[in-house]
């Protein structure tokens, strides 16, 4: 890929922190790149960044305006498609991890064929996939699951990564979602693959490697989750994991977007990631959770995780918050 920064994080008119959890997670791993942000009337995210219009934007030589909203069904609404426009104009790129393709909205992708600027739709796979085999492969695999979407896989797969370097294992993260593509630099937006494919496409992902090689694969949904469960299970089928880090965000009460669904036991979540991934890997567990606490405060925090070490006899963590030792620990 070859996305040029500084990024210009657009914000759109996010209702809400987590609306704009896109742009935060690039800005909170790659903050380097991310200089200032672009809001709309009526957005309630806030990245801390120095707000810039676009023509602000264009003079500070900011190159590329990266859509950090992930809006319910992926769109490009209408009220976004000036601002969009003017940054073509000013001569910035722009960067989408949207089902909605910018190459696909007729005036957009005028415009910068018309000036000579690109458009990444960086959700949306440049090659095809075979299905997947199944067949055991060597090197290893960990892998982020939830009991929920939106409860920091990403972050807790980059944490893992990160301490795993600092240990000098070998390591790599594998990003699956449009954030994650934006902070590694590439890999597979699997829920933009044709179903029959996406095991075909994790395995691809993370394939063979050295016996002492880790694969770090960034995890999507949950197999709770009646939106999303079908990309939850075929990314934990496809990475075949030898190790599964749950993870969880607390004081949720139901799933997100879903508010007649309550939020299953983090016991049962275990015992059904466990159950799936023993059908292509006999060694597969749950060596750790990883929880977003946010909300909490240290005090909270800590309770709550030593609470949840107690009932499940697994080591608990705030893997951003405290980083990943304890769960790279448990590898063994």
């Amino acid at each position: 890929m070859a996305i040029e920064h500084p990024y210009l994080m657009f914000l759109g008119d996010a209702p809400d922190q987590l609306a704009a959890k896109v742009a935060d997670g690039v800005a909170k791993w790659r903050p380097e790149w991310c200089l200032a942000q672009f809001r709309l009337d009526g957005c309630k995210a806030d990245l801390g960044l120095q707000d810039m219009t676009m023509e602000e934007a264009a003079a500070a030589g900011l190159k590329t305006v990266v859509i950090g909203v992930a809006n319910r069904g992926g769109v490009i609404p209408d009220s976004w498609k000036e601002s969009l426009l003017k940054a073509l104009d000013l001569g910035m790129d722009i960067a989408s991890g949207l089902h909605n393709r910018l190459v696909d909205i007729p005036e957009i992708k005028e415009k910068a064929d018309a000036l000579g600027r690109q458009l990444f739709d960086v959700r949306h796979p440049s090659r095809g996939f075979d299905v997947a085999k199944g067949s055991k492969r060597p090197g290893k695999r960990i892998l982020a699951v939830g009991t929920d979407c939106s409860v920091g896989k990403m972050f807790t797969a980059l944490a893992v990564e990160r301490e795993m370097k600092a240990r000098g294992m070998n390591a790599d993260f594998r990003a699956t979602g449009q954030t994650g593509i934006f902070i590694a630099g590439d890999g597979v937006s699997v829920d933009a693959v044709v179903a029959d494919f996406i095991s075909g496409a994790t395995e691809w992902l993370s394939p063979a490697n050295d016996d002492d090689h880790w694969d770090v694969v960034e995890g999507q949904g949950s197999l709770f989750h009646a939106s999303f469960a079908g990309v939850s299970l075929g990314l934990l089928h496809g990475s075949q994991p030898d190790a599964l880090v749950m993870c969880h965000v607390a004081k949720r009460d139901h799933m997100r977007g879903l508010p007649d669904f309550q939020l299953p036991s983090i016991q049962e979540c275990i015992e059904v990631n466990e159950r799936m991934g023993r059908m292509v890997n006999p060694d597969c567990r749950v060596i750790g959770i990883s929880v977003n606490t946010s909300m909490l405060d240290d005090a909270e925090a800590d309770e709550y995780l030593q609470k949840l070490e107690a009932e499940t006899g697994l080591p608990a963590v705030d893997a951003f918050r405290h980083g990943a030792g304890r769960l790279v620990d448990a590898l063994g």
